[in-house]
């Protein structure tokens, strides 16, 4: 229509130079406004089909990570742990790297312990496997390892690795925290921390 429009004004004499001009900045103008939001529609319907995470799962995207919300067609909208509602544009989730915390049903957890080195790392190890094998949450497949990860500078590190099902994560890490510090402290182990041991040495003047 404003093609014929333009096509009738011509034939009529009038100079219609200057109003193609206006409507092609106009069309760029406009075309430039709605480059974020078509961007977050495209984003929205890749969302939509792919499905990464859906509402109810715990996500990591775009810098935020939370609980999902809803998931729209521009905008998508979380909760994070302490509650505050964050809605995020399609496109900075889209384009980012999601860590999805809740598609998988089991996670492993990963702790790291540090002895001293004059402490028995052998019984440090023992003590570490039985902890792990009372924990009514710690599955026996696949089946949870302790090994010696690092000879650090201040201390001997262990690596525990058990097994989970999903919704114990947090709760068997903290509790595994107090219940390795407490334990290692009873069978006489030490655990260090870094510390900096500096010498003095005094110079006689030159005489």
């Amino acid at each position: 229509m404003i093609f014929v429009v333009l096509a009738v004004l011509g034939v009529f004499g009038i100079e219609t130079t200057s109003i193609v001009a206006v409507l092609g900045a106009g069309s760029f103008a406009v075309g430039l406004a709605l480059q974020g939001t078509l961007s977050n529609f495209a984003s929205g319907i890749m969302l939509l089909v792919f499905r990464p995470f859906k509402v109810g799962d715990f996500i990591e995207a775009g810098g935020v990570s939370g609980t999902v919300e809803e998931v729209g067609i521009f905008l998508s909208s979380l909760n994070t742990s302490d509650n505050i509602r964050v809605v995020a544009p399609n496109s900075l989730i889209y384009g980012k790297t999601v860590k999805n915390y809740s598609i998988n049903p089991t996670r492993r957890l990963d702790l790291t312990v540090g002895i001293s080195y004059t402490d028995d790392f052998g019984e440090a190890i023992r003590f570490l496997e039985r902890t792990l094998a009372d924990d009514d949450r710690v599955l026996a497949e696949p089946a949870p390892s302790v090994v010696v990860s690092e000879l650090a500078d201040s201390s001997v590190n262990l690596l525990a690795r058990p097994w989970c099902r999903r919704q114990d994560y947090w709760s068997l890490r903290c509790d595994l925290h107090r219940r390795v510090k407490e334990g290692l402290e009873a069978a006489g182990c030490s655990i260090p921390y870094p510390q900096t041991d500096i010498h003095l040495h005094q110079v006689d003047a030159l005489g």
